[in-house]
């Protein structure tokens, strides 16, 4: 029978007769064994499987374990036997799905595997049961289903579930592929589709979670048809990843591995991309926030991974963005690109295979965005909304100010950081020369030495604070401050703040001094060391940074 609570179960009344089978006879496969049993011809089954109607809370399906559906249309004042013809006792109606698109519309799942049949059976009504129609064609011979789910999304979309794996439809059942990917072949006893991600409850083998089924409701013959398609993604929300001070769990420990940390982009390249494929990140002003392509060098490769002094299995190994034919999935990590910075660690509230390199960039606010795909010249775009931690109750001001702080900072540890290297490999070349100079040329080597030395200056980010601001310092500072200032969703506190104006004091004057060093100290000695016919002082060109400003404003 089928009960009915409405006060969270303290209390529960019959709304259906008994919906099994008066007489469903005993299964053939039971053989002899049945006569040792008195009352096996008395046997009755029960209802294993209830659906309710998104559309009309009268309407009620159910199906029992002996081969019988029925449906209500007033809350099980009535109930209509609506048992497809060929259920013939002892198929267990598995599961039952109502329509979240009509009330008419429902599938059922049907299992004979107790009865020795291991065919696969699936049904669809339209008609509010008068007639169903089998809907099989695509699904293996010997795997019984024990689910069916319709997509809440995209009309027409279902997944099923059977003693192997996991299958999808595309056009309400009319042919089934698989969507096994890298599930084990176990029994799939339920599916459930929650908000974009599809949730499988396996027989043993615990639950399973494939992240992000957009491309499955927005995939179609034209996208499949077409050179490249780019895929709307779903919202992505702007939350901070673990702080935990403790190293991760051991391997051994039972965990399981959360959902991509970002924005999930997915696109589709018909074949391999005949020169780059980029991916361009734009906020709503149409500036651009990060920007990643398939000629890009990884950060750090396999070999790196052998220095860093950490375990390697922490670390998150950057991938190049694919240019290869095939459907593709990028996950942009909700921030701009990293400064450049003359140290790089990785924190110890790590995450096995996933703790990012840092610095990372500046986080990306709450709001409109654009994705910019260009394969081969041409552009696809798609919308993208970030969304705040809805634990978080931050006032969007506030998220600004931490945000044009962090921007800020990331251009002054840029620009310092290119100084730095550029003064330091200017002290190395210097020190080079100074060993085959005389005469008022050495003096002039030792001289503008002692001037890079003096502008690059002591201290940084451990070191006790110098008498005079220098390259050094200022990196420094700026680095510490980045990460403070990044480490919770709230505005510059008043000290930080007074830290800020500090840094926008002193970083004009130390970028003042270098440059005025470079333009005309090194430029003098070059031209000494040309009329002496020595190698002349090589300094890299400073690269530009969209993003930067060379004004410093402060962020309190």
């Amino acid at each position: 029978m089928v009960f009915k609570t409405t006060d969270g179960g303290h209390s529960w009344q019959t709304i259906s007769p008994d919906l099994t089978r008066p007489h469903p006879g005993i299964p053939a496969n039971l053989g002899s064994m049945a006569a040792k049993d008195p009352g096996a011809d008395k046997q009755r089954g029960v209802v294993y499987s209830l659906a309710a109607s998104f559309h009309n809370l009268e309407t009620i399906w159910a199906g029992t374990d002996e081969g019988l559906i029925w449906v209500t249309a007033d809350g099980g004042k009535n109930w209509k036997d609506v048992t497809p013809p060929e259920l013939t006792p002892w198929s267990k109606v598995t599961q039952l799905e109502a329509s979240h698109f009509d009330d008419k519309s429902a599938y059922a799942s049907v299992s004979r595997f107790r009865v020795d049949d291991l065919t696969p059976y699936i049904y669809r009504t339209h008609d509010g049961g008068k007639t169903w129609q089998p809907i099989t064609t695509g699904l293996p011979d010997d795997a019984p289903i024990d689910t069916v789910r319709e997509d809440p999304v995209r009309k027409g979309l279902l997944f099923a579930g059977s003693e192997t794996g996991v299958w999808v439809s595309f056009d309400d059942g009319g042919h089934w592929q698989s969507l096994q990917f890298n599930l084990p072949h176990t029994s799939m006893r339920d599916l459930w589709i929650h908000d974009n991600d599809l949730i499988v409850a396996t027989h043993g083998r615990s639950f399973w979670i494939l992240d992000d089924i957009n491309p499955l409701r927005q995939i179609d013959e034209k996208a499949m048809q077409s050179s490249a398609w780019l895929c709307h993604p779903a919202p992505a929300y702007h939350v901070r990843r673990d702080t935990n001070s403790d190293t991760p769990l051991p391997p051994d420990e039972p965990l399981a591995e959360n959902p991509p940390a970002g924005a999930v982009i997915d696109y589709y390249l018909a074949q391999p991309a005949a020169g780059s494929v980029s991916l361009e990140i734009l906020d709503a002003g149409g500036k651009l926030v990060r920007r990643y392509a398939s000629t890009d060098s990884p950060e750090i490769t396999e070999t790196d991974l052998k220095t860093l002094g950490i375990p390697p299995l922490w670390v998150r190994i950057p991938r190049v963005l694919p240019a290869a034919s095939g459907l593709h999935r990028w996950v942009w990590d909700l921030h701009g690109t990293p400064p450049e910075s003359l140290r790089h660690g990785y924190p110890i509230s790590a995450v096995p295979h996933d703790t990012p390199r840092l610095p990372q960039g500046p986080s990306a606010l709450p709001g409109s965005y654009t994705v910019k795909l260009v394969v081969d010249g041409h552009q696809y775009s798609a919308p993208l909304a970030i969304k705040m931690d809805p634990r978080v109750k931050t006032l969007p001001a506030d998220l600004q100010r931490q945000f044009e702080a962090e921007k800020q900072l990331a251009g002054v540890m840029t620009r310092t950081t290119e100084a730095i290297r550029q003064a330091r490999a200017a002290q190395e070349q210097i020190d080079k020369l100074a060993h085959g100079a005389t005469g008022p040329l050495a003096e002039h080597l030792a001289a503008l030495g002692n001037k890079i030395k003096a502008a690059l200056g002591t201290g940084g980010m451990f070191g006790p604070p110098p008498a005079q601001p220098g390259l050094m310092s200022v990196n420094g500072e700026a680095s510490g401050m980045y990460g403070e200032i990044d480490s919770a969703d709230a505005a510059p506190t008043a000290a930080q703040s007074a830290a800020l104006a500090k840094i926008g004091r002193d970083y004009p004057i130390v970028m003042e001094r270098w440059n005025k060093l470079r333009a005309a100290d090194i430029a003098a000695i070059n031209r000494e060391l040309k009329v002496a016919n020595l190698p002349e002082i090589q300094i890299s060109s400073t690269p530009a940074h969209e993003e930067d400003s060379d004004d410093f404003d402060d962020a309190g």
